[in-house]
């Protein structure tokens, strides 16, 4: 199915590490073509020769990309290689693991399935993010489960107003928003009360965390909608603009914040048996017969 994998870590600790020097060492005794991210090799200590591979080519050189991590991992690799439109598959170290789905315990297994053909594949939307300042776009990012507007350094609320698809919606005084996919659904738009939105939905879940008026509630919109933040000038405290939780922007008083649909996406695969309710059900704890 796959000529050539690539392999990828981000976190530096000792169980990512032995998982990574398994799953290449696996590959190797099945006669796979496979080359493994500069730094995760550095962090594995392998000695790769020619199977080191610069992160920016990486999507290029190979056919499907295995992420080696938690959750976080999977969103760094999957804004790092959306332009190759490569595969991705993830294999837990993390905490959670809604994204990286395959348990260590599964590795060979699990992987060996994938690689023989019996997987299956779910296609993720990202969001695209820019910031303006006047007519001058000062910034730009994109994001797999979630956009937050917060304070930057101060416990302050904030204020902004929104606007979908041009029509104004509220001007709201909170701790900040969330603009989070199907994916971030459930992240941290579900620890401030947003519903959790299944992958196959087209829709942009809108949370706000901790409104001054306990009227405004979270509420779901279509996924193409054009989604404007404009910063209110009566801000006191800077708001920052981040997405998934790792790249951020610094926002001034009278800013804009445009959110919409990427146009590319990112193709997950898991395996055969993966089922969408039975993580939430070992993820989140919900209650068994």
């Amino acid at each position: 199915m796959f000529e050539r994998i690539g392999i990828i870590g981000f976190v530096e600790n000792t169980r990512v590490a032995e998982t990574l020097v398994r799953l290449a060492q696996f590959l190797d005794q099945s006669g796979l073509d496979f080359l493994v991210e500069e730094g995760t090799g550095a962090l594995t200590k392998l000695d790769l020769g020619s199977r080191a591979c610069d992160r920016a080519k990486l999507g290029d050189c190979c056919d499907l990309i295995i992420v080696v991590g938690g959750d976080g991992s999977m969103l760094h690799a999957a804004r790092d290689l959306i332009g190759s439109g490569k595969p991705l598959l993830g294999v837990n170290r993390g905490r959670l693991g809604f994204l990286t789905d395959i348990p260590p315990s599964e590795l060979e297994p699990q992987v060996g399935e994938v690689l023989r053909g019996n997987f299956v594949t779910s296609k993720r939307f990202l969001l695209h993010c820019e910031l303006w300042r006047g007519s001058k776009m000062i910034g730009q990012g994109i994001a797999l489960n979630d956009v937050v507007l917060q304070p930057h350094t101060s416990i302050r609320m904030i204020e902004f107003s929104l606007e979908i698809d041009g029509q104004y919606v509220y001007t709201q005084r909170s701790d900040g928003l969330i603009v989070a996919t199907p994916t971030g659904s459930t992240a941290y738009a579900l620890s401030g009360g947003g519903p959790i939105v299944h992958p196959s939905i087209e829709a942009i879940d809108i949370v706000p965390i901790n409104p001054h008026t306990l009227s405004n509630r979270p509420i779901v919109v279509d996924a193409n909608s054009q989604l404007t933040i404009d910063i209110s000038p009566s801000n006191q405290v800077e708001v920052q603009v981040v997405c998934d939780g790792q790249d951020s922007m610094i926002s001034q008083t009278g800013d804009q914040v445009r959110i919409r649909k990427h146009d590319r996406c990112v193709e997950l695969i898991h395996p055969k048996a993966h089922d969408f309710y039975q993580t939430c059900r070992t993820k989140l704890n919900w209650a068994r017969e």
